[in-house]
């Protein structure tokens, strides 16, 4: 099975209920976007895109191919970073810092002595116009572009033929060591540019150097579980290169969608997080409505094929990280729900949910299922031919699995989920936080294979009431408490 996290960098759903702390009331991508005659998206309209709360004015339709829903930023921030560091379950309580009368002389003079560079600017500038006002002085000078937003971002611009790519990466890496603490924005970003002046144009080198993220992430515990992981785009510059098996960098959204559809068509199993920068990049911040549009009927164009490459058992999830609206007269990210499309599970609304990291749970609890129905495998049934697999995840992220194994003295029968636990009790652990579970007659796991109440007290021996239990299969997938499924146990109180 592959899950594929597909990001649409700034594809906001509508401002958020505290968008006026950010300074976006009334912010809105889509409906700007909308309002193009570019905008044709009839495949994500198809799959609920319309169906989605406070999207109703795309159209929606009747049996939406796909779960849909829309999410809220917990997060303090309306950045890249804080965005994709909540996908993957990381809230950030406390905004990263942002410097809009520029950055502290101490600061620069030990970037100068760390890098041998002077800087130009220090202030917050649109990338396009920076390079417009300060490119010819700095090819001239030598002396580096260095410039802000009102974002957590520190942006080094330089002409490629002033200055090597590889050097101001290296420069780069050099600022992101000094930019820590009260400094530490979350992201240093190389500009490199070309050109003459009056003609100077960023090209598609740029990359992020970002703050590690302050917590364990879905990246991190995937790979400890031992689930491929691989990033597309600039995923693995956002999470510092944290919990990624294998990266595979892009330049603009063709080249994202052109790797999405090669992982598709890979023979391998795990989790593909991707991000399409353009919408952002190219098009947000440069109040660019048409260009917008036009990006996003690309992506609509490109989807068919792309989920026509997959199999029965894969996932798709499409989202953003943050908005940015690019008809709201200024350049900046927009503080808006993200929308959430859910490929390849049975249709349901999803209504809000209160945060972005409910993305990354469901994913980790995907493939713990898909781990019990690997178990399921194994199962020993010849009587009842009824076959269960479990998956028990551990506090410290470990999986231990088991099946039930059959007697002719039915008394003598071992389920699924007292397997498993037997053999991580047996290694000498006591803390879980879940176990999924499937189980059912034939190839197929039913929809729901609810445990024994022998289980169920078993849970209650070793686990919390809020230990949760995933029922389901390949379509299917719900989440319950020890609490609901067994209100009255015998617990360690009672005894």
């Amino acid at each position: 099975m592959k899950i594929f996290l597909i990001v649409l960098d700034s594809l906001g759903a509508g401002a958020l209920p505290d968008a006026a702390a950010f300074g976006d009331t009334g912010a809105h991508t889509l409906k700007s976007i909308a309002k193009s005659k570019k905008f044709q998206i009839p495949n994500l309209l198809k799959l609920g895109l319309g169906n989605i709360e406070g999207l109703e004015f795309l159209g929606a339709v009747p049996r939406p191919l796909a779960s849909y829903g829309r999410a809220m930023e917990r997060s303090m921030g309306k950045d890249t970073t804080v965005g994709h560091w909540e996908l993957a379950g990381v809230v950030s309580q406390k905004p990263l810092p942002t410097f809009p009368e520029g950055f502290p002389e101490e600061l620069l003079r030990r970037f100068t002595q760390e890098t041998g560079y002077e800087v130009l600017c220090n202030k917050p500038y649109s990338g396009t116009e920076v390079i417009k006002d300060y490119g010819e002085e700095s090819v001239r000078s030598g002396k580096l572009i260095v410039y802000t937003s009102a974002d957590s971002v520190f942006q080094i611009a330089a002409h490629e033929e002033a200055v090597p790519l590889e050097e101001l990466y290296e420069i780069c890496r050099k600022a992101r060591k000094l930019l820590a603490g009260d400094w530490g924005v979350g992201r240093v970003i190389a500009r490199p540019f070309i050109g003459t002046p009056g003609n100077y144009t960023r090209t598609a080198n740029r990359r992020d150097f970002s703050l590690e993220p302050p917590g364990e992430t879905l990246l991190d515990r995937l790979t400890h579980r031992g689930i491929s992981t691989v990033s597309v785009g600039k995923i693995a510059d956002i999470f510092a290169g944290r919990g990624i098996g294998r990266s595979v960098p892009t330049h603009g959204n063709a080249e994202g969608m052109a790797a999405a559809l090669q992982m598709a068509e890979e023979d391998f199993e795990g989790f593909v997080f991707v991000n399409l920068v353009d919408f952002d990049m190219l098009y947000g911040h440069r109040q660019d409505v048409e260009g917008y549009a036009a990006a996003l009927s690309a992506f609509d164009a490109w989807l068919p094929g792309f989920l026509q490459k997959l199999q029965p058992e894969d996932q798709v999830i499409i989202t953003a990280d943050h908005g940015c609206d690019p008809g709201d007269g200024h350049t900046d990210h927009t503080r808006e729900y993200i929308p959430v499309l859910h490929y390849g599970g049975e249709p349901v609304p999803l209504g809000t949910l209160p945060s972005f990291t409910a993305i990354g749970a469901w994913i980790e609890d995907r493939f713990l299922l898909e781990e019990a129905m690997k178990a399921r495998k194994n199962a020993y049934a010849p009587y009842s031919g009824y076959r269960v697999g479990a998956a028990l995840l551990t506090g410290e992220g470990r999986v231990f699995t088991g099946s039930n194994m059959e007697n002719a003295s039915y008394g003598a029968t071992v389920c699924a989920e007292r397997s498993a636990f037997a053999a991580a009790v047996s290694s000498g652990v006591r803390d879980f936080r879940a176990i999924a579970v499937a189980g059912g007659r034939g190839e197929k796991a039913d929809p729901q294979a609810s445990p024994c109440g022998i289980c169920r007290q078993v849970m209650a021996e070793f686990c919390s009431k809020e230990f949760r239990i995933l029922l389901g299969n390949e379509k299917n997938m719900k989440s319950y408490t020890l609490a609901e499924l067994l209100p009255l146990s015998f617990d360690l109180e009672e005894k």
